[in-house]
């Protein structure tokens, strides 16, 4: 029989890798994501992971005037803990996406482990219609796109965030994340316990089938104990 153990459920509540022609289910406007968050608290989530939409267009966001409206509002109605991006979307800097996590200084940030081809552009073979003009040259772009988070601009983020007391989510899109998060544990720059989540099926990243997340488990086990 398998064994049981406390499991924390993290709701993404939108995110920034989809565009709404995927989906009409995509929670877009400040109000749409705090109750979406909201209402995932309430089916069991510990956690709500949360980037912002522009509310004219859908784009994503870094902008925290934008945070700001929906963030009182999940806080008043649960008691999830708050994880404010600091990926961001694609094309944004380092100042832009990190600028929310920076202003309203969370409970729990996440934390992209290390830069990587970021390849968002076979949804275009699924999506015949765009909503939107930004759409397609978003998803087109990212053929020609690295997502960067250098060894400098970890530090960076987990030392300025880290003295406001926010704790981290280590996104690992790959194994040598792993080993790049040892390099920070090593320094002391991070401190354990450490919340690990392991991404899988991002083009450029770690493929998503179950040999892989067996070797995902089994490196951080290793690695981290």
């Amino acid at each position: 029989m398998a064994r049981r153990g406390k499991v924390i459920v993290s709701c993404a509540v939108t995110g920034s890798i989809h565009v709404p022609s995927v989906t009409p289910y995509l929670p877009i406007t400040p109000e749409e994501i705090a109750a979406s968050a909201i209402g995932a608290a309430d089916a069991g989530a510990a956690i709500v992971h949360l980037h912002a939409r522009d509310p004219g267009d859908a784009r994503p966001t870094p902008d925290p005037a934008v945070f700001a409206r929906f963030l009182p509002q999940i806080r008043a109605g649960c008691d999830a803990i708050i994880n404010i991006t600091t990926g961001g979307g694609h094309g944004m800097t380092l100042e832009e996406r990190s600028a929310a996590a920076r202003t309203f200084k969370p409970e729990l940030c996440s934390m992209n482990m290390g830069s990587m081809n970021f390849g968002l552009f076979p949804v275009l073979d699924r999506v015949s219609d765009f909503e939107h003009e930004w759409e397609r040259d978003y998803l087109e772009g990212s053929r020609d796109f690295i997502f960067r988070n250098t060894f400098k601009d970890i530090e960076r983020l987990v030392s300025e965030l880290g003295a406001n007391g926010t704790r981290f989510e280590f996104e690992c899109y790959d194994v040598g994340h792993l080993y790049n998060l040892l390099h920070f544990l090593d320094r002391g720059l991070v401190e354990p316990p450490l919340f690990v989540q392991t991404i899988f099926g991002i083009l450029g990243g770690i493929g998503p089938e179950i040999e892989n997340l067996m070797h995902m488990k089994a490196t951080a086990d290793r690695l981290f104990g």
